[in-house]
């Protein structure tokens, strides 16, 4: 039997978000259900794209769309706690990106759950993968592990 992951520390990610949770993330067992850590991972990383200036949702060319999701869930989050989501880089490609990202339930510096997924990007109308735009890859370089 292999042994169980650590956590990581914030200091192992290179980008921040904070995130409320809701009333609603909790489940019948009083902690947060399991798929809205994949919510957080997904409005974490859309939303540093955004801030960048790197990511047009409603008119942008190239679209990141998810291929693969993981998550590893190590200590309990419920409502109302803040969460930050750190973030990082750990495979940039020419037209993907794994993103890692730690959640981390208030001030606490490890994470209670980690994850990854994989956007490829492609062009919005033939959805065929393309090349990253020069300014997406530059601010994901500036996050990479």
């Amino acid at each position: 039997m292999s042994e169980r992951p650590t956590p990581s520390s914030r200091g192992d990610y290179r980008a921040f978000r904070t995130i409320a949770t809701r009333w609603m993330d909790n489940d019948l067992y009083g902690h947060m259900n399991n798929v809205v850590h994949y919510s957080l991972f997904d409005t974490a990383v859309n939303g540093w794209l955004i801030e960048q200036g790197v990511l047009d949702i409603h008119k942008g060319e190239q679209i990141g769309l998810v291929v693969e999701t993981g998550c590893r869930y190590f200590s309990e989050m419920a409502f109302p706690d803040m969460v930050t989501a750190g973030i990082r880089v750990a495979r940039l490609g020419s037209s993907s990106v794994r993103y890692e990202v730690g959640l981390f339930r208030n001030e606490e510096q490890t994470a209670a759950a980690e994850g990854f997924f994989i956007h490829v990007y492609v062009d919005r109308a033939t959805r065929r993968p393309t090349q990253l735009d020069p300014g997406l890859r530059a601010a994901l370089e500036g996050i990479k592990a």
